[in-house]
């Protein structure tokens, strides 16, 4: 089953397309369909919206759209890193800040940049994330330890790192919808077909 939709802002799209497992998936395919599925629910419910509603705080949190994007691209493009070790390709405008003045950035920083600025940003990393992956399923598969750790003698594997990915984008999915929802009333669980 394929679910299709796209979330337009001016000339920037956002992929929320869902091509669904077979009944009987292995685990690769299992993590990568919940992964993709919530990246898909994270764009329905982040995407077309001005940079006002994306940057509405719905208090007591202070936390908007806006900075979950940004969160998210951070958090992709981290993760591609961690499972190929080439550091030297974390793109702009990671590579750059200086994360021990400004620990906060993506957060803090969401709000200076344009609708179209922030969902090119997180597409961008997402399909840096994905062409990761890729390789690593190719060369070693979910038990391959990853390319770069603070801690060489605590490397987790690519399984492990996935899954926190996964978790990472399910706990902010749960964030935008209720944001959306209080943004324009957008409802629903899915994208629609």
């Amino acid at each position: 089953m394929e679910i299709s939709m796209l979330n337009m802002t001016n000339d920037t799209a956002l992929d929320t397309s869902i091509t669904e497992p077979s009944l009987t998936p292995g685990e690769v395919d299992m993590l990568l369909f919940a992964l993709e599925r919530s990246r898909a629910t994270f764009a329905w419910k982040s995407g077309g919206l001005d940079a006002e509603a994306l940057n509405k705080a719905h208090p007591p949190s202070t936390m908007t759209l806006a900075g979950i994007i940004k969160h998210l691209a951070w958090v992709d493009d981290w993760t591609a890193v961690r499972l190929t070790g080439r550091v030297q390709e974390m793109p702009a405008p990671w590579r750059s800040v200086d994360w021990d003045a400004d620990p906060e950035y993506p957060w803090r920083s969401a709000s200076d940049d344009s609708p179209e600025e922030l969902y090119r940003l997180w597409s961008d990393a997402s399909a840096h994330c994905r062409a990761a992956v890729a390789e690593v399923i190719a060369d070693g598969g979910l038990d391959r330890p990853v390319q770069f750790t603070f801690d060489p003698r605590e490397t987790p594997n690519a399984r492990r790192v996935l899954v926190d990915l996964h978790d990472e984008y399910a706990r902010h999915v749960g964030h935008a919808d209720l944001f959306r929802e209080a943004i324009d009333g957008l409802v629903g669980d899915c994208p629609p077909q």
